[in-house]
């Protein structure tokens, strides 16, 4: 990047928010994705849409490319600038303002991270739904950009349905206020859920117009020992005939056992089960020990446990919650994907099927959101590879999976974006028709290809 260019910048965020040292283009030049190395020329730290704006116009004048920065908690690549971009980091961008309690809703800027506005809603009397292990890190904007889920899409959906506006700023730097916090609107194009998951590549979500709601109060958890993957479903049939339930999830017992060793926590169970499901509800424990006793007498389920107490709510979610910070050492290669619910225990053998035929020197550790059909099938790296040689192998055991997510009508991400990890396996889950309509909505709101250039398509 040329001293010109970088005097422009430092005119347009001021020069202690321009960077060129490696430690900050090292860290906010990468996301949690390991398979490639950052090179961005600059780190840029805007503090309003207005600077946004103009670090857009900017890079069309000169043909700069650039990659936007969160929380940084990606698994796709999204958010990694390898090619010399320059990283707009959200950090500085984060403030609650707006709140309103007749509307339910407060504004964010996209640096705002997701447990800061749990936390300011809770302060109301209310409640943000959308929630995953990264929520202590992760940031709005990211979280909009990629349309994050998490663990409670079953009860309350993902992050689209709580967004009732967005100020952005295009490709060509013009800023775009959507909806204005409207509930119902029906006046054309909803551009807003263009936005929503398109990963930066269309412009930058600088501030959203969330939604609240009630908060559901004290929680029942339910961990469950289930021996065979197609009574998981008939265990998440029972339970949502009886009670409200706002999350499912699913492990696998090689899952648990890195848990166990990465945390020194103790077996939930005195036998080992193949896989575990663990059950959030909003009813009390007299209506969920029903269920449970009923699945225990159907023979679904052979342990469990009901919580008593919050503390033994976070101890169960930590067996599940801590399963990705516990395999990361193993150089993870994770496939996010997703079928409908009744296909997932057919889905789930006929992967696991196919990668321990054919790659019977990989450890395979499942789990996933089951109750929405999301899961994660991720591939640990064996200590005696190299990290480009695993990658390779990886992506020969894509193909084959994702074929069998293409004859499932499946996803190839659920939940983490497409970014540059998944961009060549696009074709599995949309048609040529899909891609060439997202590559002409590219073209209207990005013409010179500055806004990310090089993900999702």
């Amino acid at each position: 990047m040329s001293k010109a260019v970088l005097a422009q910048l430092c005119q347009i965020v001021g020069s202690d928010q321009v960077h060129t040292d490696e430690l900050q283009k090292q860290t906010y030049g990468r996301d949690w994705t390991r398979f490639y190395e950052p090179l961005p020329s600059a780190v840029v730290f805007p503090r309003d849409t207005e600077q946004v704006s103009a670090l857009v116009k900017l890079a069309n004048d000169h043909g700069l490319a650039l990659v936007p920065s969160g929380g940084r908690t990606g698994l796709s690549g999204g958010a990694v600038a390898s090619k010399g971009e320059l990283v707009v980091s959200f950090d500085k961008m984060n403030s609650i303002f707006d709140f309103d309690e007749v509307d339910r809703s407060v504004t964010v800027e996209a640096g705002v991270v997701t447990k800061t506005l749990q936390d300011y809603a809770e302060d109301q009397g209310l409640f943000y739904p959308v929630d995953f292990a990264s929520s202590g890190s992760s940031q709005m904007g990211g979280n909009i950009a990629t349309n994050a889920g998490g663990i409670k899409v079953l009860r309350y959906g993902l992050t689209r349905h709580w967004i009732s506006g967005l100020k952005v700023v295009t490709g060509t730097g013009e800023i775009l206020a959507l909806n204005q916090g409207l509930i119902k609107n029906a006046t054309g194009y909803d551009l807003r859920h263009l936005f929503i998951g398109s990963e930066g590549t269309l412009g930058f979500i600088t501030e959203a117009s969330i939604q609240l709601t009630n908060n559901p109060g004290d929680l029942s958890v339910v961990l469950l020992a289930v021996p065979r993957m197609t009574d998981i479903i008939s265990v998440l049939k029972s339970f949502r005939a009886a009670v409200s339930v706002t999350a499912f999830e699913f492990f696998s017992e090689r899952a648990l056992q890195h848990v166990i060793k990465h945390s020194g926590v103790s077996a939930p169970f005195d036998v080992p089960s193949e896989y575990y499901v663990l059950i959030e509800c909003e009813q009390g424990d007299e209506e969920v020990l029903d269920v449970f006793s009923a699945c225990s007498d159907a023979g679904w389920v052979v342990d469990g446990l009901i919580s008593q107490s919050m503390q033994q709510n976070d101890d169960c979610w930590h067996y599940r919650e801590a399963i990705s910070e516990s395999i990361t050492p193993f150089t993870p290669y994770k496939n996010d994907i997703s079928v409908r619910v009744s296909k997932v225990p057919a889905f789930l053998q006929a992967v696991e099927d196919e990668v321990l035929a054919q790659y019977p020197d990989f450890e395979v550790v499942w789990f996933g959101h089951i109750g929405d059909g999301n899961l994660h099938l991720n591939i640990l790296k064996p200590a005696d590879w190299s990290l480009s040689d695993f990658k390779a192998r990886c992506e020969q055991v894509s193909i084959s999976v994702l074929g069998i997510v293409s004859q499932f009508n499946g996803s190839i991400s659920a939940e983490h974006g497409v970014g540059l990890l998944k961009k060549d396996q696009l074709h599995y889950s949309r048609s040529e028709a899909e891609i060439a309509a997202m590559r002409a909505l590219k073209q209207v709101f990005d013409p010179n290809n500055v806004m990310n250039p090089g993900k999702l398509i």
